[in-house]
């Protein structure tokens, strides 16, 4: 069976893209040519139903065993084969799914600040037209009916972030010396360290990775009234593609997509940080959900609570962008991730 060894699960907007990217080139490791191919968020076709982009979404899982299986097909004999799909921490199912057929798997998880990771899911939203909130507390305040109308889970601004429920749920099937959690920081201020932790915990050789890529980073666009005319027809324009005659998956990149998204980001701005009152408002959410994961790690997220944080970080630091060169594992450089 061509089934992966490992996989990255998570979580969305914490690097995990850069880190994919980062990974494919080890000589001892085959990464999916498709990244996010979401096999195990079903046990059939995607059940998406409802919101902005949902016909999108759902032409991009590989939900069929041969098509998934196919993926893997070109790994060298000897090599570890992964994937990466960032939905997969947050759904509880797909955990049992990945147990039933590949239990033993070693399962890499990134965890980025829960308010910092969802005003950067959010931003994501805003920057390819789909998310018609401009305020991200009104965003966050409507998941829970975003959630009941059936919208996807890149919608669940604040689900997503919970990663204690997620991290307990999953060592119901996996036991610990299988799963290895980084932090999103970390992998920001000391990319080379954190790369090299992933090798070890695959057991393939160190000091072959010689880069964090630029990968994802998301653009932030401004609020103008042509950018809101241009936001309404990704919205609208995303389900009218999907009704074409003999669509293709890539249907709304070439009708609709790309040209609109290109006006969209013809000016693009410094991302805008959390501020501390927002950081205020939505610290609650999460503070009963990173006790439980502190309980469940051993570990110490309680920079997570403080209502500066990382946004202060990036205040006091200015913008930053991504990639990193590695000299050595003794002088990581000073770049920093900001996707």
């Amino acid at each position: 069976m061509s089934l992966p060894d490992f996989f990255i699960i998570g979580a969305p907007k914490a690097g995990t893209t850069a880190l994919h990217v980062a990974l494919a080139p080890h000589p001892q490791l085959f990464l999916s040519p498709v990244k996010e191919p979401k096999f195990f968020l079903t046990d059939g076709p995607p059940r998406t139903r409802a919101g902005p982009g949902v016909e999108h979404s759902n032409s991009t899982y590989i939900w069929r065993r041969e098509e998934y299986e196919q993926l893997f097909a070109g790994a060298s004999p000897g090599t570890l084969r992964g994937e990466s799909t960032t939905l997969y921490l947050s759904d509880m199912e797909a955990h049992r799914r990945l147990h039933d057929l590949v239990p033993s798997a070693r399962l890499i998880a990134v965890l980025r600040d829960p308010v910092d990771r969802a005003h950067s899911n959010w931003t994501h939203n805003r920057s390819v037209g789909l998310e018609r909130e401009r305020d991200f507390l009104a965003a966050c305040a409507l998941e829970e009916e975003r959630h009941r109308l059936g919208w996807s889970p890149m919608w669940s601004y604040l689900r997503l972030g919970r990663y204690g429920e997620q991290i307990e749920n999953l060592l119901r099937y996996f036991p610990t010396d299988q799963l290895l959690l980084l932090r999103y920081s970390d992998l920001c201020d000391e990319p080379q360290r954190s790369v090299e932790r992933v090798c070890e915990f695959l057991g393939v050789d160190r000091g072959l990775v010689r880069s964090l890529p630029a990968a994802n980073v998301t653009a932030d666009v401004s609020d103008s009234a042509l950018n809101e005319m241009l936001r309404r027809l990704m919205r609208s324009g995303s389900s009218l593609a999907y009704k074409l005659p003999g669509r293709t998956p890539d249907a709304i990149g070439r009708f609709i997509g790309t040209p609109t998204l290109r006006l969209l980001h013809r000016k693009q701005k410094t991302r805008r940080i959390v501020t501390r009152e927002v950081r205020r408002a939505l610290i609650p959410e999460f503070a009963r959900d990173v006790a439980l994961l502190e309980g469940l790690t051993g570990l110490s997220f309680g920079d997570w609570l403080d209502p500066d944080g990382q946004s202060a970080r990036l205040r006091s630091s200015g913008p930053v962008r991504v990639g990193a060169t590695f000299d050595s594992i003794d002088r990581p450089v000073a770049e920093k991730l900001s996707s």
